[in-house]
């Protein structure tokens, strides 16, 4: 059936025929596709370029290569006969019509000769060659036509040679040939003495010091002139003005280059009507100039305001900056009105929506690229012309707004006056981006091309505006001059700026006053730290010391005052300027941001200065822990001589004036803020969230910017204003979460010292000065701490339990930390025990026995202060010594005793624990507002938050270091503990 099914033993043998016709065709060589190369100039006399196959193929009989070696065409004397898609005939024209017609479809007899193409000609003049009637039927014979060259007719051959046309208007007197003395050129006819026909037509390229005879210049400057002056040929008034701006709009002693010949046509039209009622703009000539009065640029750019207001919102939300250029050719004919934006005076290769930012009021704009000479050359082969106007709004009666020009390049009798001040300005108005035209001598590659090199628009607020008015926008133009050398290597840097600009004057001077006048209350204040220093080191004479400490102090105030105007400049600007409705602040620009950034640097320094000073005063504190603790009992020793027994007194541990060293080394660099947890926060709010983005040079108070969108520069104010901001706002939420919170539910570390010392029985002298300092009393109230566990669990117990008297140091009170000072008798004393401490250089584990004797003169030495200091403070000593009181408000406020201690040494109650002032710990916002400063110098150098952060880090973690290791040195030097057991 033919439905059946195939048998198993042929599915066997299907597997195993397809099993070998795969291996086959793994088998099978890989096929490479190779091509041979060949160019149209490769091609022979009889053969073309086929562009499909792109190899040379022969043409067919009697054919041949054709001038652009892309196609045949028939040999001279064969006409084409028929054609298709693909190729044509051609067959020999009849002996009786030997020659071919123009089109090369047909055969003619010829009353003339043949041209070397085997067509018909004419004589020379004002002859036609006729080969077809009216109707378009070919001639038995080719006819030459005469143009009639006068009137009426006044016709001539058209530049085909195939008609008469009527011949152009300035030759039409009597005929239409250029006789004598007139003159011809550009293809008209001028009467003689209308123009000086000796023109320069040279093109100076002043920043190569040199100059081209202009190829487009020879052929055009004086037709063009002529033209303009004799018939007011508009065309020909743009193309001279084009010539005279391709020479930068410079004027010198010569007067017939291309601008003097502009000014002198300029001139000769005084007598006429101007232009849109604009002084400077003559009929007929293109505006090129404002005029050359003295001023004439501050009264045109600061006068009169644009009748347009911006706004950044509401509902009369108003960004868009509308630009309009007329647009020319360089043969000065008319070609279109075109909007601003899109590439047209930003040659640089952007994404449209970055280009349209450019265009956005407040966005500070700037694009630079490297083109490639090459490219220029053949994407501008003949410059374009602007003239740029900006729309002042309306939809029906549109109104244009001129922007005035600056060319930078511009020179006045050899003077680049447009690089002076304003008052020399000379204000233009057209302007071209690339010309590669008038650098070339001959029709071969220019010698040199100029390109604009910036193209700055400029909008400057008009002072004390609430409406966002502004004076008309300024366009700088700078060109640069290029020679040509090798145009594949070349390149040349351009770029488009758009900046926004207002008088920083009244700004500038309400930062210096307050500068001025913070600044003099630091000095008062510095001579009240001053004051208060002579007092604490007893010393009445004014001599270079005190100088020193007073310039020493000023630092740290002046640094103070730098600071708060800065930060307060920097979120002045970020807020008025982010968050204002209509535009009345604009950003400073980043040359007026010089001073603020000085100012900056000043306060790095100062308080560089400040900081040092307090760390070298942590550093050479004198520290001394007076033990109270006494021998319980009497141990019994045997008399070696006598066999008697002696009882003496027990020795006392040291290990509880160990302990408490330790403790105090472990607390000279502790902090109310974490400074990794610090640097990390302020990175994760600028990086990750996005606060680096308020300070851009754009008025949108946005944390997160798309890709595709324009990013402008950073502004360094608003960089500053928000990096310290933050920076401070971090490291003051953390001082309120430790003191708050931290030091009341977690651990106070020092009021934890403070209990250590009473529990070890064991008190702190600090003195910062000669005759002050702090005083810590750690007394026991149980007298002895040198006890088992049980009767240290008691005392503790029972203090607990008021059952025993307080730790103050008077009776019945709390108080144990003080503020002392010291009476001038009580500091010599102190002086001289402390002369007779001398440390040896370091632990040895063999000691001989000048260093025994001398270790027993520091033993001693330790125990004689140790045995005064405790003796004054139980009164021991009637003229040295104290009393107790608390201080006044505004003493604390000053930071200055006003009583001396003339005959007995004052110790202030101290509740606020003011001792930490020889620490890091009571130094905190002297540290803060360094860490701060550091962190965005180097962030404003090297605009790397990042960088910043790293370096920031490394410096604490350095001076945390030299705190801690030279401060370790100093407590082993004044308290004679031995170093080997500081942990």
């Amino acid at each position: 059936m033919a439905t059946g099914t195939l048998p198993p033993i042929s599915s066997r043998y299907g597997v195993l025929v397809l099993f070998l016709l795969l291996i086959n065709i793994h088998m099978l060589p890989c096929q490479q596709f190779i091509i041979p190369f060949q160019a149209p100039s490769d091609c022979g006399a009889e053969e073309f370029f086929d562009i499909s196959s792109l190899s040379c193929v022969s043409c067919g009989p009697n054919q041949r290569r054709s001038t652009t070696g892309l196609s045949c065409i028939c040999k001279t004397g064969y006409q084409t006969v028929t054609t298709d898609e693909a190729s044509i005939t051609c067959q020999p024209c009849p002996s009786d019509k030997p020659a071919v017609t123009n089109d090369g479809f047909g055969c003619i007899r010829c009353q003339g000769g043949l041209s070397d193409e085997g067509k018909c000609k004419c004589p020379e003049g004002n002859h036609v060659l006729v080969e077809r009637d009216v109707s378009g039927n070919m001639l038995e014979e080719a006819r030459c036509e005469v143009c009639d060259g006068n009137g009426p007719a006044f016709s001539e051959p058209n530049s085909s040679g195939d008609r008469c046309e009527r011949c152009q208007a300035s030759f039409i007197k009597n005929s239409c040939t250029c006789k004598p003395p007139n003159v011809l050129a550009g293809g008209l006819c001028f009467p003689p003495g209308s123009l000086s026909s000796n023109v320069n037509p040279s093109v100076n390229f002043a920043q190569l010091k040199f100059s081209v005879q202009s190829a487009w210049f020879v052929k055009n400057l004086y037709s063009s002139s002529a033209a303009c002056l004799v018939f007011s040929n508009l065309t020909a008034c743009q193309a001279l003005g084009n010539m005279c701006v391709m020479n930068m709009h410079s004027f010198s002693g010569i007067s017939n280059d291309a601008c003097g010949l502009f000014n002198s046509i300029f001139r000769a039209r005084a007598a006429m009507s101007s232009t849109q009622d604009i002084s400077y703009w003559r009929v007929t000539l293109p505006w090129l100039y404002y005029g050359d009065e003295p001023g004439l640029a501050s009264r045109v750019l600061q006068t009169d305001p644009v009748p347009v207001g911006f706004s950044f919102r509401g509902k009369n939300k108003n960004t868009d900056i509308k630009l309009i250029a007329a647009v020319y050719n360089v043969r000065g004919e008319f070609l279109r009105w075109e909007n601003v934006g899109g590439g047209n005076l930003q040659i640089c290769p952007e994404s449209a929506v970055k280009q349209k930012a450019a265009f956005s009021f407040g966005t500070a704009y700037r694009e630079t690229c490297d083109l490639s000479v090459e490219e220029l050359m053949h994407t501008y082969p003949e410059p374009l012309f602007y003239d740029v106007f900006m729309e002042l709004g309306g939809e029906e009666d549109r109104k244009l707004l001129p922007l005035p020009t600056l060319i930078y390049n511009q020179q006045y009798n050899g003077r680049f006056i447009n690089q002076e001040g304003m008052k020399n300005w000379y204000l233009s108005r057209r302007m071209f981006l690339v010309d590669t035209l008038s650098g070339r001598e001959r029709n071969a590659l220019p010698k040199v091309i100029r390109v604009a090199s910036t193209v700055k628009i400029r909008f400057q607020l008009v002072p004390r505006t609430q409406e966002g008015q502004v004076y008309p926008p300024l366009m700088t133009v700078a060109y640069r001059d290029v020679p040509i050398t090798d145009i594949n290597t070349q390149t040349v840097s351009t770029t488009f700026a758009v900046e926004y600009e207002m008088d920083q004057n009244e700004a500038r001077m309400k930062t210096n006053t307050a500068i001025g006048v913070m600044g003099g209350l630091a000095v008062l204040h510095s001579l009240l730290k001053t004051i208060s220093w002579k007092r604490r080191i007893a010393s009445p004479l004014i001599d270079m010391g005190t100088m020193l400490k007073f310039l020493l102090f000023y630092a740290g105030d002046l640094a103070n005052v730098f600071f708060i105007v800065t930060v307060g400049t920097g979120l002045y600007w970020l807020i008025f300027y982010k968050a204002q409705r209509f535009v009345s602040v604009l950003l400073p620009l980043p040359g007026q941001e010089e001073q603020f950034v000085s100012y900056i640097g000043c306060a790095f320094a100062l308080k560089a200065v400040q900081f040092l000073h307090k760390l070298v005063q942590q550093l050479t504190v004198d520290v001394f822990f007076i033990d109270w603790e006494r021998p319980r009992a009497k141990a019994s020793s045997t008399v070696k001589a006598t066999g008697e027994q002696k009882r003496e007194p027990s020795p006392v541990s040291i290990w509880r004036t160990y302990f408490v060293a330790n403790e105090w080394n472990e607390l000279q660099t502790i902090r109310k803020i974490s400074p990794t947890f610090q640097i990390m926060a302020v990175l994760f709010f600028l990086q990750v969230v996005g606060f680096s983005n308020l300070a851009l040079r754009d008025p949108w108070p946005t944390f997160q910017r798309s890709p595709q969108d324009y990013i402008p520069s950073y502004c360094l104010t608003l960089r500053y204003g928000v990096t310290a901001a933050l920076w401070l706002c971090v490291g003051l939420l953390q001082v309120i979460f430790f003191t708050v919170f931290h030091e009341h539910f977690v651990e106070d570390k020092i009021r934890q010292f403070v209990d250590l010392c009473s529990i070890s029985n064991v008190s702190v002298l600090l003195l910062t000065h000669r005759c002050f300092g702090y005083y810590i009393h750690g007394r026991s109230v149980h007298g002895h701490a040198d006890t088992n566990m049980e009767e240290m669990n008691n005392n503790l117990r029972r203090e607990a339990e008021s059952l025993c008297g307080q730790r103050g140091l008077l009776p019945n009170t709390d108080i144990q930390t003080f503020q002392v000072s010291l009476t001038n008798h009580l500091s010599l004393q102190h002086e001289k025990i402390r002369s007779s401490i001398s440390r040896r250089n370091g632990p040895s584990r063999l000691i001989d026995a000048s260093s025994a004797t001398q270790s027993e003169q520091i033993i001693r030495a330790y125990h004689t202060m140790n045995h005064f200091l405790g003796s004054v403070i139980d009164h021991a000593h009637p003229d040295m010594d104290y009393i107790v009181k608390d201080k006044l408000a505004f003493e604390r406020v000053i930071g200055m005793e006003f009583l001396e201690p003339n005959e007995k040494s004052i110790f202030y109650n101290d509740e606020a624990h003011s001792f930490s002032d020889v620490l890091f710990y009571g130094n905190e916002a002297t540290l803060l507002i360094f860490d701060t400063l550091f962190f965005c110098v180097v962030d404003l150098g090297a605009q790397n938050f990042v960088l910043a952060a790293v370096l920031t880090y490394v410096q604490q973690m350095i001076f945390r270091l030299i705190r801690i290791s030279m401060g370790r040195k100093n407590l082993v030097n004044k308290t004679l503990v031995d170093e080997r057991f500081l942990i």
